[in-house]
């Protein structure tokens, strides 16, 4: 049987794609095996998937001054021998990285172990994670022709990124039921502001609430902790820290969805071909990636952008109004792009790795 090595992690992003690609990878008899940190976000993610979990030691590179950048490296530096360590133990035919801090001694691990290893990054350029693992990497997937001119030439496969299969076969009567909407007439507004939420979507759309209700059902994910329990019974908003198997049902239902623009979950806007809004993670609060992957969807029209910095309960108004009254227009584009089978490509470098190994 092959074998293959996963790693990322840090935030769902890097995780979940990973997960989107490992029903094809066992569809075509890979033994996976997946190194992640001690107890990040991806640990109970990925053990959901039945997959054997190994932790290594994870540090943080910061572009910032923090007084953990000097022991940061010592823990990156134990990564990589552990890494190399389960590496020559689980023996992989090839290494896949989706990013994340605790991938970097991963794939260096890999090239010392003459081990192939292909990345995948999400954003338009680079984080800093996959810019030190990139070097060592064979092969770099990336979502936007615009990011092929950030990556070494030879290298770099525009691939688009894994999609979850399942979102693609939501149930909306399941998402009625379980938001316990009385009005099914009204078209339904799904909001996802990632899983730590956005306290400016999060205050905008209940300020919004007496106006928006009078339309449209709303589902809103707040994220963790971000529950209003003066609201929970309020008739037609449902409100859930989260969303995991039901996501796909709130998509299906959705008429409308407002993001955050993180790559994968845009990429799976477009996929869906659902009318949205873009709220990109401010400049302040990243490095920007989130306003550059808005501003590409926004020229190719699949998106109406609104920066966070401009989000007042009249201009978020108005931008649903907007995108309501041109859905057709959105949809059409989302339809007309040239969507690749993302998954089949990936599997396909992969599998090209493995044989040459």
């Amino acid at each position: 049987m092959k074998k293959i090595v996963m790693t990322g992690g840090g935030t769902a992003g890097h995780v979940t794609p990973n997960i989107a690609l490992m029903p094809a990878l066992r569809s075509e008899g890979y033994e996976i095996s997946y190194i992640g940190s001690y107890e990040g976000i991806e640990k109970g993610l990925i053990e959901a998937q039945k997959v054997p979990y190994y932790g290594i030691s994870s540090g943080k590179l910061r572009r910032y001054f923090d007084v953990k950048n000097f022991s940061d490296p010592f823990k990156v530096i134990k990564g990589y021998y552990q890494s190399i360590r389960l590496l020559k133990k689980i023996k992989p035919d090839v290494v896949f990285s989706k990013g994340g801090f605790v991938s970097v001694p991963v794939v260096l691990a890999a090239k010392h172990c003459k081990i192939p290893a292909i990345i995948h990054e999400s954003d338009i350029t680079p984080g800093l994670a996959n810019k030190l693992a990139i070097p060592s990497a064979t092969k770099v997937c990336c979502n936007f022709p615009e990011t092929m001119k950030y990556l070494p030439e030879g290298k770099a496969v525009l691939t688009g990124s894994p999609i979850r299969q399942e979102l693609l076969n939501g149930n909306p009567s399941n998402a009625i039921k379980l938001c316990r909407f009385e009005n099914t007439e009204k078209p339904v507004i799904l909001i996802i502001g990632g899983s730590t939420g956005s306290r400016a979507i999060n205050t905008a759309i209940r300020d919004l609430l007496p106006e928006l209700l009078k339309r449209y059902n709303i589902i809103h994910l707040c994220g963790k902790g971000n529950l209003d329990e003066t609201l929970k019974d309020t008739d037609g908003y449902a409100q859930f820290e989260y969303a995991n198997k039901e996501l796909a049902d709130m998509f299906a239902l959705a008429s409308l969805v407002i993001s955050r623009a993180g790559a994968n979950a845009i990429c799976e806007l477009l996929a869906l071909h659902k009318p949205n809004i873009l709220i990109p993670l401010s400049a302040a609060a990243s490095r920007g990636d989130q306003i550059l992957n808005a501003t590409s969807f926004r020229s190719s029209g699949y998106s109406y952008v609104l920066e966070e910095e401009a989000v007042t309960n009249t201009a978020l108004l108005e931008a649903i109004d907007h995108v309501f009254s041109h859905k057709e227009r959105y949809v059409e584009a989302m339809e007309k792009s040239n969507g690749k089978n993302s998954i089949a490509a990936i599997v396909s470098l992969i599998d090209d790795a493995a044989k040459k190994n």
